[in-house]
């Protein structure tokens, strides 16, 4: 049997949908609903995140020891699959980061008020001062002079020596 190229951008084996392969595995076969229901699933994830990625905001929830989840909206910039934020260093969000990677997302406005779906996500502060510089320029990069203002104003007061760098993964990624 030759096997014929699969177009970019195509599916090349069910091995990349677990959820199918289960579902088959259960069965001995895949119906198309059970195709177009994870296609479905896909085109929402893919959507939430072009919407995401289109704000100014993103609403970051990070596990406290309870079990619960606190949102802060905060500055984001996308850049290789990940998310970038920073935060003062002595925050809450940090302080939980160290504890629990778990956290979640979801497109917000300034105050707080989502305006999408959550995601589930794994974040962590950074420490490499290579990783830091990374996010930094991510930062720079969307939000531009606003980004140097802030910046400004964080070295003339003394706190961008003490400032956090967070990255974001989804959860469903490596």
């Amino acid at each position: 049997m030759t096997e014929t190229p699969v177009p970019e951008g195509w599916i090349a084996n069910l091995e990349e949908f677990d959820g199918l392969v289960e579902l088959g595995r259960g069965r001995g076969f895949v119906t198309t609903e059970d195709i177009a229901e994870v296609l479905t699933e896909l085109d929402l994830s893919t959507e939430q995140i072009e919407f995401l990625e289109r704000g100014k905001y993103m609403s970051l929830a990070t596990r406290k020891r309870s079990g619960e989840f606190v949102a802060t909206p905060v500055w984001f910039a996308p850049d290789g699959g990940s998310y970038y934020v920073f935060s003062a260093g002595d925050a809450g969000k940090v302080k939980r980061l160290r504890n629990f990677t778990e956290s979640r997302i979801a497109p917000c406005t300034v105050t707080g008020k989502l305006l999408g779906e959550w995601m589930d996500t794994r974040a962590s502060v950074l420490e490499a001062a290579d990783d830091q510089r990374e996010a930094l320029d991510a930062l720079r990069r969307k939000y531009g002079w606003q980004m140097c203002l802030t910046d400004f104003f964080s070295a003339l007061t003394g706190k961008m020596h003490r400032r956090a760098y967070i990255r974001v993964d989804l959860a469903d990624q490596p």
